[in-house]
């Protein structure tokens, strides 16, 4: 049976270019994909043929590890080269064309820095004994190493392990350059890195010979001299093209500590370094035991410049003030400085003598002050305790977390607005989004007053104050104002003192206190002549006129606060005979920072202890060595002036309930040491140790037994 078919309907034109268009794609991939698996086939059979089986296969899997790791570690590099080369910036070759002699308040000099330290002699014209001293010690391989010399670090690592001490350096005369130039003496690990990429970068851009001229011409010497020609002028009197070689040998001493061996100060020291020295030039092969055997016999002698210590880290700072403050053109300069001889060495000397006699306890090994007259003239600097190891200055460059001692100004802003000492909030928890800080002995209160919460340091309180009164801003701009130049963060946990900040700041800051709520007195040139006698710049008619920054009221509020910390709060040791004090203790996280910043009505001293790499001291609190650093110290800048009284201060704001407690605390620890140094043995002394303590009991009478006494183990020390 035929069954009709319906007739088959026509196609289009586009129904036919769209089939031919999907056929066109189905046949092109499928060619693509046939030609593609041809191509891998063939790669496969040609690498087939560089396969490998047994021990080759593991050199040939442990080598493209080595690859892939490679590059890894290559971009990290790269990665960590660039902050380092973004310190070659600018003009690192000049050091400036002044010329700067620099005297004290008395009209002494105490020093030169600039282009005055002496013209650079080339090294072509420097005897070769010269360079074979300083190479033999410093860098016997300098020339044949490209800015790191491993062996020589392999070398010092071998003979330190062998001596169990440190008794040769690992760093190049390269790395010593570097650090010289670009960076400073802080021990962190970016540091180092950044002096390894900075060494590879000069020897890339310099020569040898300039890189050795470089590190010759701006090297710390000793007495207040930089670079070796200045070095042969100050303790020889003549010009390192004329030195022996017995002179040259006490020279090249120098560049490992200049401070401990410079001859002018200690020469057996000097000289015992200089042998050492001449024992390398041997060793390395530079000369011959008979070269140097009349350079033994006759030991280099010294112009006698007496004992002068320079203040180097004050002339530093005030170095960088003059070129702020000189006019254009004027370059050749006499600067009349604020510097006390005096105040200087009694703040160097505090700091030394606790850090010797608390510092292994402590865990602790460097310190700073700044010390300010009441009229703003800064009187010393203390930036750290070796400027021959270490030439950065801690009081000035080194931003430290401030903890506790930034609260002044959290209160100084909550007395601006209207709270009084007496004013009465919680210390209860407090909490500020996802922060929740807690107070140093761990636990909370109920109400308080604010002189007792400051006095007694509670963190909960002026975060209280700030998260529900104040806010952030306010804060930060009366700090900035008080004369805070570094910079703050605008974090709420600043109001803890979570911000770095300077000594010289602190004691800036502080200095507003004790100068009637006025700021912009800090100076440290009070003239510039030049040396025909033309005066240049007087502070006196040249600076800015201060400008007050705490009102009346806020000031009285905040001294009667302050002077009661010495008192019945946490700086008890901090405490002058007979002269009223105030001041803020501060300790940061982990005890890595250490302050006390007080003032009394005749001067401000900011106090800082801690450690160059960030260690945490063992449990130091600015309570305990940074008070008593600034009493020691005080107790000596009062002595044969008039006193002056602390604005605001006629009838100190007290809390007697507070004070009782504290004064019945105090008697029972009198009574307890009492009882202890009844049943303990009396210690055995020398002669000299006796006319010691005689001396520093004449020294401190009439002081606070708030200073722990000093024991039989601790007496050997002196």
């Amino acid at each position: 049976m035929n069954i009709p078919q319906e007739p088959r309907k026509k196609r289009g034109p586009i129904a036919a270019w769209f089939l031919s268009l999907d056929a066109w794609l189905d046949s092109s991939l499928y060619r693509l994909r046939y030609r593609a698996s041809e191509f891998w086939e063939a790669a496969t059979i040609f690498f087939r043929r560089f396969k490998v089986t047994g021990w080759r296969r593991w050199l040939i899997e442990a080598l493209s590890e080595g690859f892939t790791l490679g590059t890894g570690a290559s971009v990290a590099l790269l990665a960590l080269a660039l902050p380092a080369f973004q310190e070659t910036s600018g003009d690192w070759r000049a050091q400036g064309d002044f010329a700067v002699t620099f005297l004290d308040r008395y009209g002494n000099e105490v020093g030169q820095r600039g282009i005055i330290q002496r013209d650079s002699v080339p090294v072509d014209q420097m005897p070769d004994h010269v360079i074979k001293a300083v190479l033999s010690t410093e860098d016997r391989r300098f020339f044949e190493h490209y800015g790191i010399d491993f062996l020589g670090l392999a070398r010092a690592l071998t003979e330190n392990v062998r001596a169990n001490s440190v008794v040769q350096g690992g760093s190049s005369i390269t790395q010593q350059l570097a650090k010289n130039l670009f960076l400073t003496n802080e021990r962190t690990l970016e540091r180092k890195v950044k002096e390894a990429f900075l060494s590879l970068w000069l020897e890339a851009n310099l020569s040898k010979k300039e890189i050795l001229q470089l590190y010759l011409d701006r090297s710390y010497m000793g007495g207040g001299t930089f670079g070796i020609e200045a070095a042969a002028d100050f303790y020889f009197g003549k010009s390192v093209k004329d030195l022996t070689l017995a002179e040259a040998a006490m020279l090249a001493g120098l560049f490992k500590a200049p401070t401990k061996y410079a001859p002018h100060i200690n020469l057996p020291a000097a000289r015992a370094r200089a042998n050492v020295v001449l024992n390398n030039m041997v060793d390395s092969g530079f000369m011959s035991e008979g070269q140097v055997l009349q350079a033994r016999l006759h030991p280099a002698n010294v112009v006698d410049r007496g004992e002068r210590k320079s203040p180097d880290y004050f002339l530093d700072w005030a170095f960088d003030e003059v070129k702020k403050i000189a006019p254009k053109g004027t370059h050749s300069l006499v600067a009349h400085t604020t510097f006390d001889a005096n105040i200087q060495d009694a703040a160097e000397e505090s700091v030394e003598f606790h850090l010797r006699q608390y510092g292994k306890e402590y865990r602790v090994t460097e310190g700073a002050v700044v010390v300010i007259e009441t009229n703003g003239s800064v009187r010393a600097i203390v930036g750290g305790r070796d400027y021959g190891a270490s030439q950065f200055n801690r009081a000035t460059r080194a931003l430290r977390q401030t903890g506790s001692s930034f609260k002044p100004y959290v209160y100084a802003t909550a007395m601006e607005h209207g709270f009084t000492p007496d004013s009465v909030v919680s210390s209860g928890p407090v909490s500020w989004g996802n922060w929740s800080p807690k107070n140093y002995s761990g636990s909370f209160g109920g109400k308080i007053t604010l002189l007792n919460a400051f006095v007694k340091s509670i963190n909960t309180v002026p975060v209280r104050l700030a998260k529900d009164s104040l806010s952030i801003p306010p804060i930060k701009k009366l700090a900035e104002d008080m004369g805070v130049e570094s910079p703050l963060e605008s974090h709420k946990t600043m109001v803890l003192g979570t911000s770095g900040m300077t000594v010289m700041d602190q004691a800036t800051g502080y200095s507003v206190f004790a100068q009637n709520g006025y700021v912009g007195t800090r100076h440290g040139i009070t003239q510039l002549v030049t040396h025909t006698g033309e005066v240049v710049y007087d502070w006196a008619k040249n600076a800015p006129a201060p400008r007050r920054v705490l009102s009346e009221k806020a000031l009285r509020s905040m001294n009667a606060m302050l002077t009661q910390v010495p008192v019945i709060g946490t700086a008890r040791r901090a405490a002058l005979p007979n002269i009223v004090s105030g001041g803020k203790t501060g300790t940061t996280q982990s005890y890595r920072d250490a302050w006390y910043v007080g003032f009394t009505g005749n001067y401000t001293a900011a106090v800082w202890l801690g450690n160059d790499d960030f260690r945490p001291t063992n449990n130091m609190t600015g309570g305990s060595l940074p008070a008593m650093i600034w009493q020691r110290m005080m107790v000596y800048a009062h002595q044969n002036i008039d006193l002056k009284p602390i604005p605001g201060i006629d009838q100190p704001f007290v809390d007697k309930t507070v004070a009782a407690k504290a004064e019945e605390a105090q008697k029972k620890q009198a009574a307890e040491e009492e009882a202890r140094i009844a049943v303990e043995r009396p210690p055995v002394l020398s002669s000299r140790t006796t006319l010691a303590l005689r001396t520093l009991s004449k020294t401190f009478e009439g002081a606070p037994a708030l200073v722990p006494p000093t024991t039989p183990e601790k007496l050997s020390a002196l």
